[in-house]
């Protein structure tokens, strides 16, 4: 991580993460518009993006710009009003069970274990209860959960809370592992030791993952692209491509004066939007 002269970071937002007779994108949206028509809302418009196999696109944007409707749209879970998005070679037309979803809001269920939390993707999805156990527990320990494997979701920390959410993402094994603002209910402390952990374990699992944050730390942390959205309704301005490889350690990332650069730069693309939102408001 030598030299303080940063890449050329910008480019096509519509291009992979791959280039020349690379592999094709795991995620294609194109030209994607979500109207939600009795709002009269339009969250994201003409959005168009790729996601390359095993690469972590983060995205960021001004509150309101349809980052969490984008990724619910990905998931399947929202239809897109205009364009297509594809997970490999097909159109999304649903859940998908080869994408997996960790929301801000932890979503457990108060009246099961961490175990059976973890497991419980598993059983609806079929899986004999020998297996989803194996596996249930492979994951209790990736998450450093071992010891709570019987404990229910009020006797832990919002922290471990939403390390149970991510194993029981990561219990299904998927493909895409689609990441909702995770760490944004936890306090600094955790959130930093959270981000290390995901790091770990994406460096290990070696998933493909798009990740919304509201932090331009994080996403420099977090990312191999930045996508920088516009104010409503959500545009690419920018794609920023991150110049430090993994594996990644939190104090040599922020230390890195590469850092600081890229976050002015990051900056500078939000804050004319932040600032005129800040204004809308004031005056509503």
């Amino acid at each position: 991580m030598e030299g303080t002269t940063l890449p050329e970071t910008a480019r096509d937002p519509a291009a992979p993460a791959t280039r020349g007779t690379g592999p094709p994108p795991v995620i294609s949206i194109e030209h994607c518009t979500k109207r939600f028509e009795t709002a009269g809302v339009t969250a994201f418009e003409d959005m168009n993006l790729q996601v390359a196999d095993c690469e972590a696109l983060v995205i960021v944007g001004p509150s309101g710009c349809g980052k969490t409707t984008l990724l619910r749209c990905i998931h399947g879970l929202t239809p897109v009003s205009e364009g297509e998005i594809r997970l490999r070679d097909q159109v999304v037309k649903g859940p998908d069970k080869r994408m997996a979803m960790v929301f801000q809001q932890f979503g457990l269920f108060p009246w099961l274990t961490v175990e059976d939390n973890i497991a419980y993707g598993l059983k609806v999805s079929g899986v004999g209860k020998k297996e989803r156990l194996e596996r249930a527990r492979r994951y209790v320990s990736m998450v450093g959960l071992e010891g709570f494997e019987k404990s229910y979701p009020y006797q832990l920390s919002g922290g471990m809370q939403q390390r149970v959410g991510l194993a029981r993402a990561l219990t299904m094994e998927p493909d895409v592992l689609l990441m909702d603002e995770p760490f944004a209910s936890v306090d600094a402390q955790t959130r930093e030791l959270l981000q290390e952990q995901l790091l770990g374990i994406w460096e290990q699992e070696k998933r493909t993952m798009v990740f919304i944050t509201h932090s331009i730390e994080e996403a420099i942390l977090m990312g191999d692209r930045v996508a920088v959205l516009s104010t409503r309704p959500g545009r690419v301005k920018e794609v920023i491509e991150i110049p430090f490889g993994h594996p990644r350690k939190t104090t040599e990332i922020f230390s890195d004066p590469r850092f600081g650069d890229l976050r002015n730069e990051i900056w500078k693309k939000l804050r004319a939007d932040a600032k005129a939102e800040l204004t809308q408001t004031r005056t509503e």
